[in-house]
This record gives structure tokens, sequence and C-alpha cells, in this order.
């Protein structure tokens, strides 16, 4: 038996070593990118890249980075992504363990009945007893099962890039959304403000009619002025609650108040460095994950074209087989057989082209959606840029406007006290000009931050 297994193994080992030197499958490489991305207006060639900061080194409200470091602990989407990386862990183990061969063991007891010959139609039971072991080896010749590990190499990295693109997008949203409550706190502060002034407005205008300075219309309309800021708080008030439920879920609480600090305790002015649009691919985990969906996809590929071509198993199996329980485990019983085959596929070529075809589109899917995240990448940060840099521009004009609306409002109020040829209109007006004023000069503010936060994410800040 050791001669025919040498006879066997040598020959199926040159065979095996000659058809490995005809590659089948190709090597992975980067795809071209054929659109660069660039950012619009920004006119920066340096290589510091605000993206490189930890988190907790980028926003210096205490407050919210301990929301931040409960969401990062508690979200069921990031729970749900490390989840997914485990799974594209196991399925890489079992493409590691698709190389060793296959062993199965068997152990079993027949009962039967034997007619003998000339028995005459006597027949005698009989017990076999049987313990064996089997194997087979799948030699990897064309490169299927190294494209097949490869590729779940690949997913797994993509998995491990789509949590960290999670990871990012919740610290974004995290910090949007206190922003926001912020913003809504600040806004509802100067309506509850103006409510209280329109109201005091309205009862001296009661007191001027009864002088008879003002007439009646000047009353309703002042009492309607201050009923209309007064309207807006509950409207301000449900947004907050809103927010907060939303903001909850991030965290995977149940709907709550969020504790916070206020808009004047923010910093709003930053050194923005988006560095140069190369870094995207190094930064952006969500770029990275589409990159290896595309390797993953190239690999699936190489392995639907090894589908046209045989393939190689060896088996083997051995053990003992008795019709005595007392001779079972011996000389006597032992068996053993190697063997070794090659599968060509006959008639299926049809069903493997198709297979094939498949792959390919699907590569070229995942190559089409790589370059478009390099594109979205690139708007992502030009319209952050841009947002910021707009906010930056109306600060200045803004606080000139309020002064201005401010000392309107005063001169007009000044004029009705002492003059009865004086609108009340204009004073109306000129309340609800300074009370939009105030409401974008919060909203101007509320830009900076979100701006601030969104390049960041853009960039590919949050996740090292």
């Amino acid at each position: 038996m050791k001669k025919i297994y040498h006879s066997f193994l040598i020959p199926l080992v040159i065979v095996s070593g000659l058809w490995s030197s005809c590659k089948v499958t190709r090597p992975y490489s980067k795809p071209t990118i054929s659109t660069a991305p660039a950012y619009r207006d920004a006119g920066l060639s340096d290589t510091t890249n605000m993206a490189a900061l930890k988190w907790s080194a980028m926003f210096t409200d205490t407050v919210l980075n301990h929301l931040i470091l409960q969401g990062l602990q508690a979200n069921f989407n990031l729970k749900i992504a490390i989840e997914r990386i485990n799974e594209a862990k196991a399925n890489l183990r079992r493409s590691k363990a698709a190389f060793l061969p296959e062993v199965n063991t068997n152990v079993s007891v027949k009962q039967s009945k034997l007619a003998y010959p000339q028995s005459f139609g006597i027949f005698d039971n009989a017990t076999q007893y049987d313990f064996g072991i089997t194997t087979a080896w799948e030699i990897d010749v064309w490169g299927k099962l190294s494209s097949a590990k490869r590729a779940s190499l690949a997913e797994l990295l993509a998995s491990d890039a789509a949590k960290r693109a999670i990871q990012t997008q919740l610290i974004a949203n995290i910090a949007n959304y206190y922003y926001d409550l912020l913003t809504l706190d600040e806004q509802l502060a100067v309506t509850q403000k103006t409510a209280l002034n329109r109201k005091a407005d309205a009862e001296a205008i009661q007191l001027l009619f009864e002088s008879s300075v003002l007439n009646g219309v000047a009353v309703v309309q002042s009492e309607a002025n201050y009923y209309e800021a007064d309207l807006a708080i509950p409207d301000i008030e449900q947004k907050i609650k809103e927010t907060e439920h939303a903001l909850s879920v991030l965290l995977a609480r149940t709907p709550a108040k969020i504790e916070r600090t206020s808009l004047q305790q923010q910093k709003l002015d930053y050194d923005l460095k988006p560095g140069i649009p190369a870094q995207l691919l190094a930064n952006r985990p969500d770029v990275q994950q589409a990159e290896y969906v595309f390797r993953a996809a190239f690999e699936r590929t190489n392995v639907a074209k090894t589908n046209f071509y045989p393939a190689l198993t060896i088996t083997a199996a051995g053990g003992f087989s008795s019709l005595t329980l007392k001779e079972w485990i011996n000389s006597a019983g032992l068996f053993a057989n190697i063997a070794g085959g090659l599968t060509q596929p006959l008639f299926n070529r049809g069903i493997n082209k198709a297979k094939l075809t498949t792959a390919q589109s699907q590569q070229n899917q995942a190559l089409y959606n790589f370059e478009l995240s390099l594109l979205k990448a690139s708007q992502e940060v030009s319209d952050a840029l841009a947002v910021y840099q707009s906010a930056i521009q109306k600060a200045g004009k803004r606080q000139k406007q309020l002064t201005a609306l401010t000392k309107a409002l005063s001169f007009n109020k000044e004029l009705l006290n002492y003059s009865k040829n004086t609108n009340y209109t204009d004073v109306l007006t000129a309340e609800q000009n300074l009370l939009t004023a105030e409401l974008k000069g919060i909203n101007d503010q509320s830009q900076k931050l979100h701006a601030v936060v969104n390049l960041y994410r853009a960039l590919g800040g949050g996740w090292n």
C-alpha cells in the first residue's frame, strides 16, 4: 500500500505544481481615480488636517464630551456594527479553514440477515462493526481559495471601516443635536423676553389710549403683537423636547431632559484646517469602506473565473471493519485507501458564465460607488467650508443691523409717547424686525457651530 501511495502522490504533486504556475486569478491593485476630488474655493495646500484631532480635544464643552462618551458606549447602531465585525471575522476564519483537509469520523453497528450459498433459503444473522476516518482536501491550484480568503479579509476590513463611519456620524449627530438645543434655548429666551416687552407695551398703549393720546386701533394691535410672540413660545418648547428625544435615542436612553450649557459658553471661532483632498482616502472611513467593498468584489470575480477550470481534490479513508466485536480493532479488519480526482465542469458552463458576469457587474458597481464616495466627501467638505465662511461674513453685519434696529425701535416708542401723529404700525414693524434679526443672529452662531461639526465629520474626524 505504501508503494501505491507514493506512486500516486508524486505525479499528483508534479501536475499540481505545473498547474499552479498558470495563474487564473489577477493580483489586486487600487483603483485609478478618474476624477480627483477637490475643495471648492479652498485655496489651501497645507497638509495639516483637523481630522487628526481627537473628538475630546475638538469639542471643549465638557457636558457635550460626556454625552458623546455615553453615545459611544451605548448606541445601538454602533453595537450592531461591532457584531457585523464579529460576523466578518468568523467568515474569514471559515475561508482560512478551507485550506485544511476536511476530516470526518464514522462509528456504526449494522445488523443484517445473510443468505449463504446453497443454504436452501436459510438465513443467518450477522453484525458488522465499522470504525473509519475519511478526509477530503481541495488543492488550491487556480487560486480560488486564496481569492476567497482575500475577499473575506476585505469584507472584514470593510465592516471595520463601516463601524468607524458610524462612529464619526454618531459623534457629529450628538454634537449637532446638542448645538440645536443650545440654539433653541437661546431662541426661547429671546422670544420670552420679547413677549414680556410686548405685554408691557400693550399695557402702556392702554394707558395712552385712556389718556386720549392714541386711538383704539393701537390698543388691539399691541395686544395682537403680544399674543404673536407669546404663541411662538409653545412651538419652541415643543422643538426642544423633540430634539431632546432624538438625542436620547442616540444615547440609548428613554426620552428625557438633556443637561446642557449655553450658546454663549461655546467656542465660535475656529482655525479650520481641512488639509488637502488626497487625505480623504486616508481619513474618511466610508471612503475606505467603499474601497474594501471594491476589493472584495474584485476577489469574488477571481473566484468566479476559477469555476471554468477543474477542481483537484484528494480523498482518503481508513479504519477497521469486522463481523465480530472481538476482532474489530485489529490488523485483520484494517482498511485504507487514498484517491485523487479532477472535477471538470461540462454542462454548467452557462451557469458559470452568468456567475462571472454577475461578479464583474458587482465589481464595476463597487468601483463606481468608490468614486462616488470620494466626490461626496469632497462636496461635504466644500459645503461645510462655505457655510462657515458665510457665517463669518454675516457676523459683523448682523451686529450692525441689531444696533440699528434697536435704535429704530427706541425712537419709534419715544415718538409714540409724545406725538399723536405717530402710527403704532411703525412700532410694530420695528419690534418685529428686531425680533427677526435677533433670531437670525442666534442662527448665525448655530450655523458656525454646525459647520465646524460637519467639516470635522466630512474630513473623517472622530474615529481615531
